[in-house]
């Protein structure tokens, strides 16, 4: 892997160690914070809300914006101010009680996130060129590896202190955002022009633009998702392991697993994964066997279902590790096919122009449906259990898969995953 990294241009390189550190300094902060702010500080459970709400809130609903002003001014400059800004938003949590500065630093956190997200995919698509599958795979080989060493750390620092955490958090991010002032090449946005000359067009012409490109936002609707299928190992399978397991050590020891397996397989296999799906198929087939992948990850816990519950004792710790370890398993497995597949094609679909936008719409997108889509699976899960049919969450989220995996056929077939001007792919 090493070496395949070392075969980019110096930017890719740079931007793929940048994303392990970003989510580095990320998870080790983010995880702990809620137990900072109702123990340590002693909030109610609504403000715990609220303020985490405003981190979430502040970078879903502004990548858009993030995006566009990616494409008028430059990449490098809003990657810098996003680290800049996620650098100040953690020292102020670990460093502020009051109410209005902890939301006033929640909001600078997203806020940051929806600044260098965009403009970080955008760059590295454009260095990458011609291989920009390659480098998404690698990059997400970053990605997974900072979420997965990221708690760790955090866990030996909050031990110490969570003031420790963030102040440590917030350093990194500083020394990130002097290695991108001083190491990262310039590269210019890819503002639209009125006429493919003269002066870049407005924002709202941007914007105009990106949503008149209906072959895109059919795409978007279709990928919402992998997102809301993903986001399980965070929601509905650390539920089910404590429903199973409880919340002692063996309950906390099997949701390690979960994210143990999540992580190690994509740091190990992504690679493999994108080279043997782009050595059989183009991106825009590839993008519903991931889909499938995805919704079908959920079978082993259908029948876990409806298997009878040992009282205690290693069979009712198997069946709650066992199923679930499967499940995101094949969850990063399905993720594994489609991230490079899916990152490639909104390039595509933008025609390399307002590249950056559309990767911010695209995560507005995506970022709204999570939060229908975890709402729902919530109250899948909470119905399933008042009405004692456990089955029902796991009937419902491969459904999910099923019906976006054939969305994506359908665009792939009728030609609407390709650029605008390229042929619809031939098939039998």
């Amino acid at each position: 892997m090493i070496a395949q990294v070392r075969s980019y241009e110096r930017s890719a390189q740079l931007l793929m160690a940048n994303q392990f550190t970003i989510n580095l300094g990320f998870y080790m902060l983010m995880p702990y914070l809620a137990a900072h702010l109702s123990g340590t500080l002693g909030l109610a459970g609504w403000l715990v809300g609220l303020v985490l709400g405003v981190r979430n809130f502040s970078q879903q609903g502004m990548f858009l914006v993030g995006g566009t002003l990616a494409d008028r001014f430059g990449y490098k400059p809003l990657i810098v101010a996003g680290c800049v800004l996620r650098t100040a938003g953690f020292a102020m949590l670990g460093l502020v009680d009051s109410l209005p500065a902890l939301l006033a630093a929640s909001a600078a956190t997203g806020l940051a996130g929806a600044l260098f997200n965009p403009a970080v995919r955008a760059y590295l698509a454009a260095a990458a060129g011609e291989r920009r599958l390659e480098a998404f795979a690698l990059f997400n080989v970053f990605y997974q590896a900072g979420i997965l060493l990221g708690p760790l750390v955090g866990m030996v620092l909050t031990g110490v202190g969570f003031r420790v955490t963030c102040l440590v958090a917030a350093g990194i991010f500083a020394l990130l955002s002097i290695v991108q002032i001083r190491a990262l090449p310039g590269q210019a946005g890819g503002a639209a022009r009125a006429d493919g000359a003269g002066p870049p067009a407005g924002v709202l012409s941007q914007w105009r633009q990106v949503l008149a490109n209906r072959p895109f936002l059919l795409f978007s609707g279709a990928m919402i998702g992998s997102y809301v299928l993903s986001f399980q190992v965070y929601l509905a399978l650390p539920l089910e392991v404590r429903r199973l397991g409880g919340d002692g050590p063996s309950g906390t020891a099997a949701v390690a697993v979960l994210f143990a397996v999540s992580g190690l397989s994509t740091i190990l296999g992504q690679t493999r994964v994108t080279r043997w799906c782009k050595e059989r198929m183009p991106a825009g087939q590839a993008l519903p066997w991931g889909l499938l992948t995805m919704g079908l990850s959920f079978l082993p816990l259908l029948v876990a279902s409806v298997l009878p519950v040992p009282a205690e004792g290693p069979g009712r710790w198997a069946l709650a590790a066992v199923p679930p370890a499967l499940c995101a398993l094949l969850l990063a497995l399905g993720t594994m096919i489609t991230y490079p597949c899916e990152m490639d094609t909104i390039v595509r679909l933008s025609g390399d122009r307002l590249v950056a936008t559309h990767y911010g719409l695209y995560s507005t997108i995506c970022g709204v449906g999570i939060t229908l889509g975890n709402l729902l699976t919530g109250g899948a899960l909470d119905a399933s259990r008042a009405a004692g049919l456990p089955a029902l969450p796991w009937l419902a989220l491969p459904a999910l898969g099923l019906a976006c995996s054939a969305a994506l056929y359908g665009l792939h077939r009728t030609g609407r995953l390709n650029r605008a001007g390229e042929p619809a792919p031939v098939t039998g």
